[in-house]
This record gives C-alpha cells, sequence and structure tokens, in this order.
C-alpha cells in the first residue's frame, strides 16, 4: 500500500507546484493589464444627440488616477466651461457659427446594441460600439467608411456611415 501511495503523492505534489509556478508567471505578466468594459458615452436622449466636448477617453490598459476633490473657484476662475470662441469684436454679430471641422456626437440605439460616432462635415469616426447582453459587436473602419454590427445568432443589425465625395450619411440594416 505503501509504495503505491508514494507516487500519487509526488504526482500530487509536482502537479501543484507546476501549476502554481504557471499561474505565478501568468500573473505576474498579466497584473499590469485591465480588461475593462467600453465606457459608454452618457446620452439624456432615446435619438441621436450632439455633445460639443466628449469626456476624455481613458486606455483600457490603465486605471484612470483616483481624483481629489476640485479646488474651490476663485473670483477670476467663475465660469463652469471654457467659451467655444473668443469675444467677438466690437461691431460684429453677437453670436457666430462654429466652426465647419467641429465634431458632433451621434448616437444610434438599434437592435443590438448602441453605437456612437463623432461626425464631422468631412467624415466619421466610431467612438463606441456597446452590444446588449447576448449580442456580439464587429466593427470595420476604411478611409470613406465605418460600419457597427451587431450580432446574435442569425440576427444581425448595422450602422454604416459613408463619406466618399460626400458629407457623411448614415444607413441602417436588419436582417
Amino acid at each position: 500500500m505503501r509504495q503505491a501511495l508514494v507516487p500519487v503523492v509526488a504526482w500530487s505534489l509536482a502537479t501543484g507546484a507546476a501549476v502554481t509556478l504557471s499561474w505565478w508567471g501568468v500573473h505576474s505578466v498579466m497584473a499590469g493589464t485591465a480588461y475593462d468594459p467600453p465606457r459608454a458615452v452618457p446620452l439624456t436622449a432615446a435619438g441621436p444627440t450632439a455633445v460639443s466636448t466628449p469626456p476624455p477617453l481613458v486606455p483600457a490598459t490603465r486605471r484612470p488616477e483616483p481624483s481629489s476633490p476640485p479646488p474651490a473657484p476663485t473670483p477670476s476662475a467663475t465660469r463652469s466651461a471654457p467659451s467655444p470662441s473668443p469675444p467677438a469684436p466690437t461691431g460684429a454679430p453677437a453670436s457666430s457659427p462654429a466652426p465647419a471641422h467641429a465634431a458632433r456626437l451621434r448616437s444610434y440605439e438599434i437592435t443590438g446594441g448602441r453605437a456612437v460616432f463623432s461626425v464631422t462635415d468631412t467624415s466619421a469616426s466610431l467612438v463606441s460600439a456597446t452590444p446588449e447582453a447576448g449580442w456580439q459587436v464587429q466593427t470595420w473602419s476604411q478611409p470613406e467608411w465605418v460600419r457597427v454590427t451587431f450580432t446574435r445568432g442569425t440576427q444581425e443589425s448595422s450602422v454604416f456611415y459613408t463619406w466618399n465625395g460626400h458629407a457623411p450619411t448614415v444607413q441602417f440594416d436588419a436582417r
């Protein structure tokens, strides 16, 4: 009995040591990376919206720094947001149109998820694509178009932006 037990104990100890060593090696490599879920842009309306200043993006491999309370405002810094354009000179109209290159965020909630795009007068780019539970997302991007497709089984729905020689246009497809 003792002779049969010695190889089993030796095998168990060797396997335990190998698993521990492997786990420690993988853990030390993966400790510097973080796979956080994508951060969705907060929206207040169900349809497309325009936001002039998007929130800053944080890479998924770096955790954001803990925030400290903002300093108390001083009398010279009482405005809550920077002005979008410099003050108009005397005799000029009080408001000026936004620059032609200003990006607008457009959000589309379709079957399977939500896609958010940054759209200018000459192009569009994907900001985020968030699938609903049970759905998967695929994205394609080329110099003249970008496509987001949500799939679940045989169901498929897409948002497709094109701007090849024209202003960006959006198309939807569901199958």
